[in-house]
């Protein structure tokens, strides 16, 4: 239910920025799929989504497919937003729409964000330092920017470290 929940949302946010980039302010909520929506909760969702300031926002890109190697590993994943900033630096958005972790589980999701920028990064030759990235916790209303994003060598040592452990 949780995956459908976050699958429904990520399919609303992508309409959402089509029609404002469109110009198109009306009705977002179809009528049909209304049943689905009250039966995933979506409508907190969207409530808490437009009082956020990324619906303030209009992206550059939304829901970029990326692939990359960290390593021996090829990575692929699928960046939510991607914010170009007023000072020329870029912003790499991930919707959640589960709890907001804490610890050791913020902290190894943090390496999600890492790979992204990674990603990003090399897909349009831009500097690391140059690329910031955060997760929007929808129904909490809560954004994290990672104030420490690890870098290309940190990446492949933790890799590394992993499959070393595998193969003890």
């Amino acid at each position: 239910m949780l995956a459908r929940r976050g699958t429904a949302f990520h399919a609303w946010i992508e309409e959402f920025y089509e029609k404002t980039s469109m110009l198109d302010l009306g009705d977002l909520v179809e009528p049909a799929d209304s049943y689905l929506d009250e039966a995933l909760d979506l409508e907190s969702m969207k409530e808490a989504f437009l009082a956020s300031e990324w619906a303030q926002l209009q992206p550059a890109y939304v829901e970029v497919p990326l692939e990359t190697r960290v390593g021996p590993v090829a990575v692929r994943g699928r960046i939510d937003a991607v914010f170009q900033m007023d000072d020329g630096t870029w912003l790499l958005l991930d919707w959640k729409t589960g709890r907001v972790p804490h610890g050791k589980d913020l902290k190894s999701k943090l390496v999600q964000l890492a790979v992204y920028r990674l990603g990003w990064s090399r897909l349009h030759s831009i500097a690391l330092e140059d690329i910031k990235a955060a997760f929007y916790y929808v129904a909490a209303g809560v954004t994290i920017r990672a104030e420490h994003l690890s870098d290309e060598a940190e990446l492949e040592q933790m890799i590394s470290s992993a499959f070393e452990q595998l193969e003890s």
